[in-house]
């Protein structure tokens, strides 16, 4: 299964609703961390994909020209 990048932003979006509802202050401290870990994961899944379109896009224009 590959996860992507909108995975953890929709994550990082239920932490941040979980966090805005709760009542108890380890609650919401929780949520907010789980937050940011989402948002972490998103940032360096958001790069990989980046970086595969960037070499995706060198390897086509490779291709086309000769070496």
């Amino acid at each position: 299964m590959s996860v992507t990048s909108e995975y953890y932003m929709a994550r990082a979006a239920e932490s941040a609703r979980d966090a805005e509802a709760a009542t108890l202050d380890n609650v919401r401290d929780r949520c907010r961390r789980s937050e940011a870990a989402w948002l972490t994961m998103a940032g360096r899944i958001a790069q990989g994909e980046e970086m595969r379109d960037t070499l995706a896009t060198e390897k086509a224009a490779r291709v086309g020209s000769p070496l």
